[in-house]
């Protein structure tokens, strides 16, 4: 484990917002501001405005902002502004993202600003055919979005040379990890050519996330915005202690039938199976109004569920924590937690969903007895007590619990023991000239050591 209490990373100058107020006032060429005029956008903010000197000066870069402040034009903006055509097929800019529709989402902006330049853009993930991704690459692109497990598999086909990247950036690395790819992550990151620009984008520092940063980040320079542990000051929150799933669901048909302002209302499950469950009860109350999205559906699906809910065709969308940093849907106008999270911030994240841009929102969560730990987590976290309020007269309590309400049974719990393995002749143990052995760590912990006798020795 890294010895975190040497983990240093330097800090920029923070600028005010009296200093810079408009991009205008930026070193952006004339093109990035066309684009920026298109989109109605005149005033960055102080992420943007904070990381831009910084990631133009070509150092590493840590950025850490809550969701909603603007991070991802805060990278993007100073990687175009030093754009340069060139005819290589093989990418120079590498933007890796958590999930499927944040990889759509980054892209969607990219051509947007890109609108006057001549810029190759491809967005790479899973659960799509792979040959055409290939394709596409082999063709010539000049800046690839894409999800880790999907990147690591068109270079291991060769679709891609990862040494031929000058940048990488690496956006909502602590859901990365929470997700598992770390692997992936660290075989990239070993893989791609040492002289690079790293930066990278958080909304937590993590230590995982900090032994990525000294295992390969060259003497980084820090940026923070907000306080990610801190939500918009213009999101309401109140809460409804509630019993169980069921009642639950009668509360938010309550809501929904008695307060028209729920417009466009995302709403948070713990897992995949609680948001099927929700959308069916839901989806009988209010025909084709209600979305849900979540990892086991089908790309196609919810790029389609998600369109609906930005058009409003759907009134809610009912998702798992796996899109509450991916989503950037304008006009929410609730956050329902319906069941929170054992992590207190992706509280955070959730709720970040409104009260975007300087508009106003609303957040209300519904605890049970065995949620309110998680309740005192998040409180913890942002410093303050959240508002509880009366459960409305209208709604029903109801007795009847879902099977993971039910307190389980208890014994032995491997009563039922699986299936002992058995070798069949045809098994052997493969011979030591044949075993597969990745130096992908002992090279690491060989560059550590380098780059520590360096330094003892520029200091004698």
């Amino acid at each position: 484990m890294t010895n975190h209490s040497k983990f240093k990373i330097r800090h920029s100058k923070l600028i005010s917002m009296s200093e810079l107020t408009k991009f205008s006032d930026l070193n952006l060429n004339n093109s990035l501001l066309n684009a920026l005029s298109d989109m109605g956008l005149e005033y960055p903010t102080p992420i943007q405005v904070q990381a831009f000197a910084p990631i133009m000066s070509g150092r590493d870069v840590i950025g850490t902002a809550q969701t909603g402040t603007g991070k991802t034009y805060a990278y993007l903006l100073p990687i175009l502004r030093q754009w340069k055509f060139t005819k290589s097929r093989d990418p120079r800019v590498l933007i890796v993202v958590p999930t499927r529709e944040l990889v759509i989402q980054v892209a969607a902006e990219l051509e947007k600003l890109t609108a006057y330049m001549n810029t190759r853009i491809a967005a790479v993930y899973g659960g799509t055919n792979i040959n055409t991704q290939k394709i596409a690459l082999i063709s010539g692109q000049d800046i690839v979005v894409a999800t880790p497990g999907r990147l690591m598999d068109l270079a291991l086909h060769g679709a891609l040379k990862l040494k031929a990247a000058k940048v990488l950036v690496i956006d909502e690395v602590d859901e990365m990890l929470n997700l598992g790819f770390r692997p992936q992550l660290v075989t990239l990151l070993d893989l791609m050519s040492e002289k690079r620009q790293n930066l990278l984008f958080s909304a937590t520092m993590t230590d995982e996330v900090k032994d990525l940063i000294e295992d390969f980040f060259n003497a980084p320079i820090h940026i923070a915005a907000a306080a990610v542990s801190m939500p918009a000051e213009k999101i309401e929150m109140y809460n409804y202690h509630v019993p169980n799933f069921n009642t639950k669901v009668n509360l938010l048909i309550e809501l929904f039938e008695s307060d028209p302002s729920m417009e466009k209302v995302l709403v948070f499950t713990r897992n995949k199976k609680h948001a099927d469950k929700l959308h069916e009860m839901m989806t009988f109350q209010y025909p084709e109004k209600i979305g849900v999205i979540h990892s086991n559906k089908s790309q196609n699906l919810r790029i389609r569920t998600v369109k609906k809910f930005k058009e409003g065709t759907y009134r809610a969308l009912i998702a798992t924590d796996i899109i509450a940093r991916g989503l950037d849907v304008e006009g929410i106008t609730h956050v329902i937690n319906f069941e929170l999270s054992e992590v207190p911030e992706n509280f955070v994240h959730r709720i970040g969903r409104t009260a975007r841009a300087d508009a106003s929102g609303i957040a209300i969560s519904f605890i049970s007895e065995k949620e309110l730990p998680y309740l005192e987590g998040i409180e913890t976290l942002i410093l303050q007590k959240v508002e509880e309020r009366e459960l409305p007269n209208n709604v029903e309590i109801s007795f009847e619990l879902i099977p993971d309400e039910i307190e389980k049974m208890g014994g032995d719990k491997n009563y039922l023991s699986t299936k002992k393995k058995t070798t069949n002749g045809a098994f052997h143990e493969k011979k030591e000239k044949n075993m597969k052995v990745n130096r992908a760590h002992e090279k690491r912990m060989a560059r550590k050591a380098e780059k520590k006798k360096s330094k003892r020795k520029k200091k004698k």
